[in-house]
C-alpha cells in the first residue's frame, strides 16, 4: 500500500471551479490555501489559458497554450489571498455568468537554497519540499551549455517546465519517462523531440537541474526565464508513462491515490495534451476535457475513470488511448490510497 506524509492533498493542490461576475475585484475563495501558482481557463469560450505565480507576481501572466512573452495585466488575476485569489474584469478569467476552472499549487518557502555546485543562481524562488514543488526565476548565461540550477527539493524532479519570459518561445518540458535527451512542448501537440542542447543530456539530481544552450531554456544575461519543478511524492503526485490499447476496457495506471488532476500526452506522435480533473467531473466517467496546446473551450468525450488507486482509460483510441501509443502523464491526488493515519480512501 502507498503511505504518505500528505494525508490532506488539498493542503498543497486544489482545483476550483467558479463562475465569473464581470466585476472588478471578484474574490474566489475555497481553495483552502494561498496559492503560489494558479492556472486558469475559461471553460465555455475560445480563450487563452492564464498562468501566474507568486515569484513573478500575480499580475504577470504567461500562457500555457502560446509562445507569447510574459504580459502584465491588472484586469486578470490581481492577487493571491489566504483562501484563493482575486480576479479583475478580464473576460479570460471573469466573464459574467461563465464557468472557469483554476488549478492551484502551494509552494511557500522563499529561502534555504544553498549555492552549492550550481552555476546559475535563481534570482527568486518559492519551494515546498513536502509537496515536491518549486518555482524558480533565473537569467540566461549567454547560451553557454550545461549550466546547473539548484532546486532545493531534496530529491530529483520528475517534471520540469520552463518558459522564457522576455521572448516568444515555446514551453519546454523535461519528463522522467522520456529522459534528458528529449523534450516536449506544452503549447504544441508535437511528439517528443531529441535535442542535446535542451537539458545537456544530463538528468536532474537531488540538488540541481541542468540546462543547455537552447534558447527556449537559456538566453542572454538579463533575459528572464521561469521554471517549475515537480518531484514525485508518494500518495500525492505521480509522473509516469503508459501504453494505450484502443479499447474501452483501457489501460489501468496505478498512482497510489485517487486522482484530482491528470494531464495526459502522447509522446510518439502529434496529439494534444488532455487535462482532466475531479471538480469539473464529480462522477465517472471523466469526460470534460481541456487541452493545454489550444484556446479551445471545454469539450465532452469519455476519457477515463478516476479510481481509489489510479485511473483507467475508457476511450477506444483518441488522444489518450491509441493502440500501442506511448503516453506520459502528470497526476495529483484528491486523497492517498492509504495515509500515515491508516485511513484508506474510497472509490468514486
Amino acid at each position: 500500500m502507498a503511505y504518505t506524509t500528505i494525508n490532506k492533498s488539498t493542503d498543497y493542490f486544489n482545483t476550483k471551479v467558479y463562475t465569473g461576475n464581470g466585476s472588478n475585484g471578484h474574490a474566489i475563495t475555497g481553495v483552502d490555501f494561498q496559492p503560489d501558482l494558479t492556472w486558469i481557463k475559461d471553460r465555455a469560450d475560445t480563450s487563452y489559458h492564464i498562468l501566474t505565480d507568486a515569484v513573478r507576481g500575480a499580475t504577470k501572466q504567461i500562457y500555457p497554450n502560446d509562445v507569447a512573452a510574459e504580459y502584465t495585466d491588472t484586469t486578470a488575476l490581481q492577487s493571491f489571498n489566504t483562501d484563493g485569489f482575486t480576479v479583475g474584469v478580464s473576460s479570460s478569467v471573469n466573464e459574467n455568468g461563465v464557468s472557469n476552472v483554476a488549478w492551484n499549487w502551494k509552494a511557500g518557502t522563499t529561502s534555504g537554497i544553498s549555492a552549492g555546485t550550481q552555476t546559475i543562481t535563481p534570482t527568486a524562488y518559492n519551494i515546498n519540499t513536502t509537496a515536491g514543488f518549486g518555482i524558480y526565476a533565473y537569467e540566461g548565461s549567454g547560451g553557454v551549455s550545461n549550466h546547473t540550477i539548484s532546486h532545493g527539493l531534496g530529491q530529483k524532479p520528475s517534471v520540469i517546465l520552463i518558459k522564457r519570459r522576455t521572448s516568444n518561445k515555446d514551453w519546454t518540458m523535461y519528463h522522467s519517462s522520456i529522459g534528458a535527451t528529449k523534450y516536449l512542448e506544452l503549447n504544441t501537440s508535437n511528439a517528443e523531440a531529441t535535442d542535446n542542447t535542451v537539458w545537456g543530456d544530463t538528468e536532474p539530481t537531488s540538488s540541481v537541474f541542468t540546462i543547455g544552450s537552447n534558447t527556449q531554456v537559456n538566453a542572454n544575461p538579463g533575459d528572464t526565464i521561469i521554471a517549475y519543478c515537480f518531484a514525485e511524492k508518494t500518495g500525492y503526485s505521480k509522473f509516469g508513462s503508459y501504453t494505450g490499447n484502443s479499447n474501452t476496457d483501457g489501460t489501468f495506471v496505478y498512482t497510489g491515490f485517487k486522482p484530482a488532476f491528470v494531464i495526459l500526452k502522447r509522446t510518439d506522435g502529434a496529439d494534444s495534451w488532455v487535462m482532466l480533473d475531479n471538480k469539473r467531473n464529480e462522477f465517472n466517467v471523466i469526460d470534460k476535457q481541456l487541452i493545454t496546446d489550444g484556446e479551445n473551450a471545454e469539450t465532452t468525450l469519455s476519457q477515463c475513470d478516476f479510481l481509489s488507486n489510479g485511473f483507467k482509460l475508457r476511450l477506444a483510441g483518441g488522444l489518450v488511448n491509441g493502440n500501442g501509443n506511448s503516453h506520459i502523464y502528470m497526476a495529483f491526488a484528491e486523497a492517498p490510497l492509504v495515509g500515515t493515519n491508516n485511513v484508506p480512501c474510497t472509490a468514486r
